[in-house]
């Protein structure tokens, strides 16, 4: 008997948590022109601008066109910024409404909850990290020197900026305080993190601060994946994303298993 209700148990547990991820995809799907082909518009912009613009002009970084350059740093951009928002978004709007108590009272537990939410918040940051890359191969090339190291660092960055997002937004009280990260911390730090330039090109102290911005080893993670250089050795970065990730899923699963703030 007991055997047939755990069984039950977790076929319901299975089922609230694929409802939840194919709510939350749908979410963002619903709405594409906002949540996939405005990114995409904006960071094709940052291309034709740093990259054909600029280009021209500065015409190799590390024996690298510049316009092959920016490409790892402006898809990175797209998988940061989407995949923090669908999570941050979406949850905080569930507080606001009322609606997250549709969601506790489901057989879902912290667990399903974290998977659910970071599933479609990778989806979102995938679609629109690869869409950017697709727009820049137009115009630069496609190159994939290291996939094994690309599909690691997109999926790894983009669960770290979900389990962001998810913290974000049991951490606000209202819109205002959910703006704090991505315009306070996330935007100063990307563009500061290697996007458009070598940290190798900065004079000291400036190449020492630099190497401290977390950003930077995600950004040149991606870089050596796709084109074959980084500023910093690709273990190092990849030792960062792992262990930021394992406190992030800590942080996000203990936050949410307790409850924290979840009701505005």
């Amino acid at each position: 008997m007991n055997d047939d209700l755990d069984a039950t148990e977790g076929r319901a547990r299975l089922t609230a948590l694929r409802t939840l991820f194919l709510k939350e995809c749908r979410r963002f799907a619903k709405v594409w022109m906002q949540t996939v082909f405005s990114p995409l518009v904006t960071t094709s912009l940052y291309f034709l601008v740093f990259g054909v613009a600029l280009g021209s002009r500065l015409r190799e970084v590390d024996g690298v066109p510049y316009i092959d350059y920016v490409v790892p740093g402006l898809v990175m951009l797209a998988l940061i910024s989407n995949s923090f928002l669908n999570a941050s978004s979406s949850l905080f709007q569930s507080k606001i409404n009322g609606t997250i108590v549709d969601i506790l009272v489901a057989p879902l537990g912290a667990l399903e909850m974290l998977v659910a939410y970071l599933g479609a918040s990778m989806l979102r940051g995938l679609v629109v990290g690869s869409l950017v890359y697709l727009v820049a191969g137009l115009f630069s090339g496609f190159r994939m020197a290291h996939p094994g190291w690309v599909v690691f660092f997109a999926c790894g960055v983009s669960l770290c900026f979900g389990c962001l997002g998810v913290i974000s937004a049991l951490w606000a009280e209202k819109f205002d305080h959910l703006s704090i990260v991505p315009n306070f911390v996330l935007t100063p730090l990307t563009f500061l993190g290697g996007v458009f330039y070598s940290v190798n090109m900065l004079p000291a102290p400036w190449d020492t601060v630099s190497r401290m911005n977390p950003i930077l080893y995600m950004v040149n993670g991606l870089r050596y994946g796709l084109l074959g250089v980084s500023d910093v050795p690709v273990t190092h970065a990849a030792a960062f994303i792992g262990t930021l990730l394992v406190v992030l899923l800590a942080v996000a699963g203990g936050l949410l298993g307790r409850g924290w703030k979840l009701r505005a």
